[in-house]
């Protein structure tokens, strides 16, 4: 899933050139109409998306999917085991489903705030706090 044109030497995040997400990202989101309300500052989609992942600490990136995603937060299952507090990146792509146009690949740069033992013991649950999510720009292939 990581494109190799964000793949930098190790120890060092994805180079992109950011365009940060504000209320676009917001409208994206929020313009589901079978999101359910929650108390939380953000609505969670449950949505299955392929992930690559990132931590800061890590000199390789690992690939993941999640189970649910915010404009202010992510969980995501993945075989690697995160610590929690770590800083991660996450590249994704948002599905026309969501954007409500074409698909749109995407950076977020996450806090772990909690990790979860999977059910078949060999995966983990991360749930993150996202602090900024940018859109990244479209490589021909």
């Amino acid at each position: 899933m990581l494109r190799p044109e964000y793949a930098r030497s190790s120890n060092q995040f994805f180079p992109h050139r950011p365009f940060v997400v504000g209320s676009l990202l917001l409208n994206i989101l929020f313009s589901m109409t079978d999101a359910k309300l929650e108390r939380r500052s953000g609505q969670r989609l449950p949505v299955r998306l392929p992930v690559s992942v990132k931590a800061a600490a890590e000199p390789a990136a690992t690939t993941g999917v999640t189970r649910d995603l915010s404009t202010g937060g992510i969980f995501l299952y993945t075989d690697s085991r995160i610590s929690e507090g770590s800083e991660l990146e996450v590249v994704l792509i948002l599905p026309p489903e969501i954007t409500k146009s074409e698909q749109q690949w995407v950076c977020c740069r996450a806090s772990v705030v909690r990790v979860e033992d999977g059910q078949d013991g060999a995966s983990f649950g991360v749930a993150a706090r996202i602090r900024s999510m940018e859109i990244l720009p479209e490589i021909p292939s």
